[in-house]
């Protein structure tokens, strides 16, 4: 008796469980939690910001003294440039604002990550060069759009994915004219890098030989 067949019929139900093992994977992925988490940014920050008043930049490549770095999302409006860092997490998230880095504890599993204030400083420092704005026109905000909550006491600018546009909204003191605004955009758009291939590999490179 010839096996062959046999054995080759009966790998076929495997067949159909590969694609979905395999999308199963890259929806865990961290490449599209962190996707997905800045996608959740965009759609909440479309539909409450007025987008005449905050002009919303996404996924901004731009060069400082330690190479190239990557922002999530800005936002200039007449009460300032507000820069947003996004977390895709779940579990249970700690840290202080002053520690180099945080701990997000999943299944009693714990797992150290960086500082996103301390990632978000290094991005204002980048656009203060970059626009030539005073620090005090930066607003840093960290936005955890996962399943996650926040275990210890963190400042107003460490949000989760529902507050967040509320908390650029308590903003209420006008510190640049409409022209002072356009000559911003103006800027960013002259001096952000292309968003292609090469930059993001780049990017990707620069990230790995730091960790």
């Amino acid at each position: 008796m010839d096996i062959l067949p046999i054995f080759l019929n009966s790998l076929k139900p495997l067949l159909w469980f590969l694609p979905i093992l395999f999308l199963i994977a890259f929806l865990k992925s961290p490449f599209f939690k962190g996707w997905f988490g800045e996608k959740l940014v965009n759609i909440k920050s479309n539909r409450t910001l007025p987008k005449d008043i905050y002009h919303a930049f996404h996924d901004v490549l731009i060069e400082d003294n330690l190479g190239m770095t990557q922002i999530d999302h800005i936002y200039i409006s007449k009460f300032g440039i507000f820069v947003i860092e996004t977390k895709n997490y779940k579990g249970w998230i700690y840290g202080k604002a002053h520690d180099k880095e945080w701990t997000k504890n999943v299944y009693g599993k714990k797992y150290p990550f960086q500082n996103p204030l301390h990632q978000n400083y290094r991005h204002i420092k980048a656009l203060e060069k970059v626009l030539n704005v005073s620090h005090d026109n930066f607003h840093s905000v960290v936005v955890f759009a996962g399943e996650c909550e926040l275990k210890s006491h963190f400042p107003d600018n460490v949000c989760y994915l529902y507050e967040f546009t509320d908390y650029i909204l308590s903003f209420d003191e006008i510190v640049f004219s409409e022209d002072e605004i356009q000559y911003l955009i103006n800027i960013l758009n002259l001096t952000k890098l292309e968003n292609n291939n090469d930059n993001k590999k780049s990017h990707l490179k620069q990230l790995r030989e730091k960790h």
